[in-house]
Parts: structure tokens; C-alpha cells; sequence
């Protein structure tokens, strides 16, 4: 890889790693909606400009339908779930969680055409990787956090469906154009919520800071630079830095918000890593050459 898709590499593995650092911010004084909306919305007015002269309106046509499911499961639902979660989860356990993302795709594979059979090695993964879960999620699955904990996985499982929806049914979307119009529709969709749930006073600078943060530089900079390394690189290799943005957001969570980093935490992490690179295995070349989505 050059100079360059190493540049590329690395801020990508900074910048998709700090979403859950920003979201546990903003989620302080922002309401879920609104923040979604804020994102989306901005995001979407950065973006759509860049594409509206290289993607023809005509690509919409008889795409509309999977465009929308794919915004359903990237976008209106998960961010939704991610906001809502990070009220009562440390975004370090977010971002361990959303890292079995992998593993459930694994495990949705074969129920969506996929004629790769599940052998002993890619069982193995999927039970590590669960493992993984358990160990992460155990401690949580009490009161109000495990129906946070199962908002995140559920948020998972949308991330997991939505590149199969791209693969079947988006092949011919640029990136960037399907990227900003998930968000534009997402945008539209939570307007009319975001007003019922404004905040009554203006929330603090720290909190803005991080709503203009997952904006500008986790969604719109951060695809910018995304399709970038899938040119430099070749998605083979560009996806490879979604393995290190756990280990960003763990770090990120420790640092600024002294979000404690234990022995299970390390462990859950490690059997999260090891059983994705199983369970993965050789599918994973086919898996990454879908574009890939607003996330996370």
C-alpha cells in the first residue's frame, strides 16, 4: 500500500472509532432524535452536492425500494438505538459490541443466498465471537441496561443486513450518492420528531461540539476519506481498519470520559477479534466488495 492509503488507513481507523465517544457526549444534553437528525441532516448537505453531478437521478429508478430498506437498517433504525444506548452504556462497551458486527453477518450468510457452508472453522469464530458478547454484555443485563444492551445488537444486526441489501440489490449506486441519500431520507424522517423533541435550552459547547463532530468528520469527512482508501487500496485491504476502531473507542472512552478498562473488557475484546477473523474466513474478500455504509 503507498504513503498515501497508509494516511488514509490510519485516519480512518481514528475516525470510525470515535462515533461512540461523540454519541455518549452529545446524548448528555441532545435528545436521541435530535441528534439524529442533526447528522443526518448536515451530513446529507455536505454530501449531496458532491454527488448530484456525478450520479444521474435516473439511478433511482426501480432502486427506490432497497434504497430505503438500506437507510431503514443503516441508518433510521441504528443510530436511533446507538443514541438511545449510550444514555446508560459506556461508549467503550458500545463500540466492543458493534464490533461483532462480522460475526452476525457470518451467521446471516447462508439465509441470504449464500452457498458457503458453515464449516467447524467459522462455527468456531461464531461461538468465540458470541462468547465475546456474553463476557461484554453480561455484567449489563439488569434494570434499564439490558434493554440497552439489546439495543445496540439489534443496532448491529441492521449493520450487518444492510451491506447484504447493497450486495443484492445496490451493486450499480456509487458509494457517496447512496451514502448521502440514506441520510437525506433519514433526515426527512426524523424532522418532524426532532421538533416534537427539541431541546427547550440550547445545549452546552461540549455537547455541540460533538453533534458537529459526528457530522462533519465521522459521517461526511469520514466517506470522503472512506471511498478515498477503497481507491487507493482495493476494499480487501481498506476494510481491514474496522478491526482497530474498537480499539479506539475503547481508548477514547478511557481518556476523556475515564471509562474504566478492565480485565473483561481486554478479554471480551480479544474473543470479539478472533472469532470476526474466523468466522469470516475466506468470505470476507466477497463481503468488503460491497460499498459500504453510513456506519457507525
Amino acid at each position: 500500500m503507498t504513503r498515501r492509503g497508509w494516511v488514509l488507513f490510519g485516519l480512518m481507523a481514528v475516525i470510525w472509532g470515535l462515533p461512540y465517544l461523540m454519541i455518549k457526549v452529545a446524548v448528555a444534553e441532545v435528545p436521541a432524535p435530535v441528534l439524529v437528525f442533526a447528522r443526518t441532516a448536515i451530513g446529507a448537505a455536505v454530501l449531496l452536492p458532491l454527488c448530484l453531478r456525478s450520479a444521474p437521478i435516473s439511478l433511482l429508478r426501480g432502486h427506490w425500494r432497497p434504497l430505503l430498506a438500506f437507510a431503514a437498517t443503516e441508518v433510521l433504525g441504528p443510530w436511533l438505538l446507538l443514541a438511545d444506548a449510550e444514555k446508560r452504556l459506556p461508549s467503550s462497551t458500545t463500540g466492543l459490541l458493534i464490533a461483532a458486527v462480522p460475526i452476525i453477518g457470518a451467521l446471516l450468510a447462508p439465509l441470504t443466498g449464500d452457498r458457503e457452508r458453515i464449516g467447524p472453522r467459522r462455527w468456531t469464530g461464531l461461538l468465540i465471537g458470541f462468547g465475546g458478547v456474553a463476557l461484554l454484555a453480561g455484567p449489563h443485563l439488569s434494570g434499564g441496561d439490558a434493554w440497552a444492551i439489546a439495543e445496540v445488537l439489534l443496532c448491529a444486526l441492521g449493520y450487518a443486513i444492510a451491506p447484504i441489501i447493497v450486495a443484492r440489490r445496490l451493486t450499480e449506486f456509487p458509494g457517496i450518492p447512496l451514502t448521502a441519500l440514506s441520510l437525506a431520507v433519514s433526515a426527512v424522517v426524523y424532522s418532524p420528531v426532532a421538533i416534537l423533541t427539541w431541546p427547550a435550552s440550547p445545549p452546552g459547547g461540549q455537547a455541540l461540539a460533538a453533534v458537529l463532530g459526528l457530522a462533519l468528520i465521522c459521517t461526511a469527512t469520514a466517506f470522503v476519506l472512506f471511498f478515498a482508501l477503497i481507491r487507493e487500496a482495493g476494499p480487501s485491504r481498506a476494510m481491514v481498519f474496522t478491526y482497530f476502531n474498537p480499539v479506539v473507542a475503547v481508548a477514547a472512552g478511557a481518556l476523556v470520559l475515564a471509562e474504566p478498562v478492565t480485565g473483561s473488557t481486554a478479554a471480551a475484546f480479544a474473543l470479539v477479534l478472533c472469532g470476526s477473523l474466523l468466522a469470516t474466513g475466506r468470505a470476507a474478500d466477497r463481503a468488503v466488495t460491497a460499498e459500504p455504509s453510513a456506519r457507525p
